[in-house]
């Protein structure tokens, strides 16, 4: 995976202290694991803190700064008691993509989140989940924090809860990554609060054991267009910046699908000749994105491993795709699991005719949605405020 720098933006505190910008972090090579939801190989609350050498401290990688005397945190091994992250959506796939290609857009969660020094877990949300986000340490965004802490920290301290502020504009169940964005949230809050002990790459091994499968992890996490694959179980991401010529647009229905249910939808087995197509499919989106030939995507979002076997699930994603693409669209595919479907094009006059082409389909085959001119995101997470 290609190391990059992370942008970090911190609001000005009350004392004067200066905005300053991220670094690149340190790698780790361990495999990662978790007790809610465990995983293989990982530490447990008494094992021992991982690390491939020195932890490096805040200011091996900052510039030299007057600094202010702070307040000490209330928890040990904690250097921030709040924390403010901006995290992208993202769409995978594709089309032909299946599990390997994804890109972050410029749908926003906003999570807030404070250090509590009681044992409980106070969660409010605005915007998409309102009502249906448990308040818990079942919440995907606690588990990913916590297991986050128990790779930096050797384990979550004591006696700790948090406060959990969220404006979420990210649907859920719309094949979007609201899962994948609540679990990039809370590594990236664990390695704020902590004082960077993660780095980026421990985060990714992390987050795609969460997650369970990498795509929409990796694009949440380093923004941009991206290709994973998992190799020797682990996972190996690289990202390319995506021009803003390319633009998106989602017909986002009502109606949610859960992704293990459109994944149950699979078969266990195709045709040789399905996998030959979309090997070439994959590859030829890969060329046509990295190259900027965005025709090509007419012919590379197309699929047969995934989204014919979901349209029994889903029987107006056909005519949804057929309609994008008659109006213009570069190219139209299921966004993830769906149910959103994602029609490209860099002509606002094609953007808004595929957008309305959606509409009329939907609308005629009863399917309440809402069209979204999206944008693709070449930003990961941004950690926008730390106190």
């Amino acid at each position: 995976m290609t190391r990059r720098r992370r942008r970090v933006t911190i609001a000005p505190q009350s004392d004067g202290s200066a905005a300053l910008d991220a670094h690149a972090l340190p790698q780790a090579d361990e495999s990662a694991a978790a007790e809610s939801p465990r995983v293989s190989g990982g530490p447990r609350a008494s094992d021992p803190v991982p690390a491939d050498g020195p932890v490096p401290s805040a200011d091996d990688f900052v510039p030299h700064v007057a600094r202010q005397p702070r307040e000490p945190p209330p928890v040990p091994g904690l250097v921030h008691r709040r924390v403010v992250i901006d995290v992208p959506a993202s769409t995978a796939n594709l089309g032909a993509g299946y599990d390997a290609l994804a890109m972050a857009l410029d749908l926003v969660n906003r999570v807030t989140v404070e250090v509590l020094t009681q044992p409980s877990v106070d969660l409010t949300v605005v915007g998409e989940g309102e009502g249906q986000l448990k308040g818990d340490r079942h919440n995907r965004f606690v588990v990913a924090l916590e297991l986050g802490l128990r790779w930096a920290l050797g384990e979550v301290p004591a006696g700790i809860g948090w406060r959990v502020a969220m404006h979420n504009a990210i649907p859920l169940g719309r094949g979007l990554g609201s899962s994948a964005a609540a679990t990039v949230a809370g590594l990236v809050a664990a390695d704020a609060l902590t004082g960077e002990l993660l780095g980026e790459r421990r985060q990714l091994e992390l987050a795609c054991e969460i997650e369970g499968h990498p795509d929409n992890a990796a694009a949440a996490l380093l923004g941009g267009f991206v290709v994973v694959a998992m190799v020797g179980g682990r996972p190996e991401a690289v990202r390319f910046d995506l021009p803003s010529r390319l633009r998106a647009v989602l017909f986002v229905p009502e109606r949610a699908l859960a992704t293990s249910a459109m994944r149950a939808a699979l078969p266990r087995e195709v045709p040789h000749r399905d996998a030959v197509f979309n090997v070439g499919r994959a590859a030829l989106a890969v060329a046509a994105i990295t190259s900027g030939r965005y025709a090509l995507l007419r012919d590379a979002t197309e699929d047969r491993l995934h989204e014919p076997y979901r349209a029994a699930v889903y029987p107006e994603l056909p005519a949804l795709i057929a309609a994008a693409r008659d109006a213009g669209a570069l190219g139209a595919c299921l966004s993830g699991a769906g149910s959103s479907v994602i029609a490209f094009a860099d002509d606002a006059r094609v953007l808004a005719a595929a957008g309305e082409a959606m509409a009329r389909v939907a609308s005629e085959q009863g399917l309440a949605g809402r069209i979204q001119p999206v944008a693709p995101r070449n930003a990961g997470p941004i950690v926008v405020e730390m106190g």
